[in-house]
């Protein structure tokens, strides 16, 4: 089965978000935007905030900062999925700080909030775009309902509203007679045929644990470099927030396959896991362009680290 889509638009220049040359779509740099994208990610970020403010609520209410407590907080960032690594590097910079001093509640979030930006800072990195190799192509892998397809239809509204013409390719292997790397192929001619922007490659959900569906996806970036070697020019690693820890062996498996460039992180809105973005940018070091905190095209936004920093323990912008 063939199936892609193509579309292109023009926008009013006073509506276009700006954005730097060559970069994904970005938030507008008007202080009122601005703040209403972070209230939307506080508030999206709501169960993760909740779970830790509570357990620091609870810990440091009235109390020093003394061995006992830098353990239990140990413990609950450990349980907020942020990893063992990061919970060990938060508590010993508090430990060097501040330790035996009084501190209050919202001190320790601040401190928190700190530290997880500090950390997630260098993965920081937007999605950018080279559109002086045409059509640039993006290839969107990730296992079953991580949200691939939703993060492409987004991402190709956005890149079609910025006046990029934009064609995208739909691979469902799962489909009778369907060949994801004859597809693939076939897009990628497509898009060269109509001077194309950018294409956007769909693949089918798939297990990081089958090695069968993994061996697929490398037949299909070779088929793409049969007609251009640099291809695919991005390889996005759709992760959903939910799983938590599981993103780990994700992560792990799909880089070795296919050279993971960067990740996506969907559904923030939904769990109290958020913390496992950060033990992610901690232990791989894989740039994050983009999380998604909703189900409108302008819910999903390129990573910020202070941002999600301070909404993830439930501060102010």
């Amino acid at each position: 089965m063939r199936s892609w889509w193509r579309g292109t638009a023009s926008v009013d220049e006073d509506k276009k978000p700006p954005q730097p040359e060559g970069a994904a779509p970005a938030a507008e740099p008007v202080e009122e935007e601005r703040r209403g994208w972070f209230a939307r990610l506080r508030a999206g970020l709501s169960k993760s905030s909740a779970a830790l403010n509570d357990g620091i609520n609870q810990i440091f209410l009235r109390r020093r900062l003394d061995a006992a407590a830098l353990d239990e907080l140990e413990e609950l960032l450990i349980a907020s999925d942020m990893g063992v690594g990061v919970a060990e590097e938060v508590v010993q910079a508090l430990r060097r700080t501040r330790f035996g001093q009084e501190v209050t509640p919202e001190e320790i979030r601040g401190a928190l909030a700190a530290e997880v930006a500090r950390l997630v800072e260098p993965v920081m990195k937007p999605l950018r775009l080279d559109l002086a190799r045409k059509p640039f192509v993006i290839l969107v892998v990730g296992v079953n309902g991580s949200g691939k397809t939703t993060t492409i239809g987004k991402l190709a509204r956005q890149y079609a509203e910025a006046g990029q013409r934009v064609v995208l390719a739909a691979g469902d292997t799962f489909r009778a007679a369907a060949d994801a790397a004859g597809l693939a192929f076939d897009a990628l001619q497509e898009a060269k045929n109509e001077a194309a922007d950018i294409l956007l490659i769909d693949t089918a959900g798939r297990l990081h644990n089958k090695a069968d569906l993994m061996a697929e996806l490398q037949k299909l970036v070779r088929s793409l470099k049969k007609l251009d070697p640099a291809a695919p020019h991005a390889v996005l690693l759709v992760l959903d927030a939910t799983v938590g820890q599981n993103a780990h062996a994700q992560a792990e498996i799909f880089r070795q396959v296919v050279g993971v460039t960067g990740i996506v992180m969907t559904k923030l809105d939904g769990t109290a896991k958020g913390g496992v973005l950060v033990s992610l940018a901690e232990k791989y070091g894989i740039p994050i362009h983009l999380i998604g905190i909703g189900e409108g095209a302008e819910d999903l936004r390129p990573f910020d680290a202070h941002s999600f920093a301070r909404g993830l323990v439930g501060l102010d912008g």
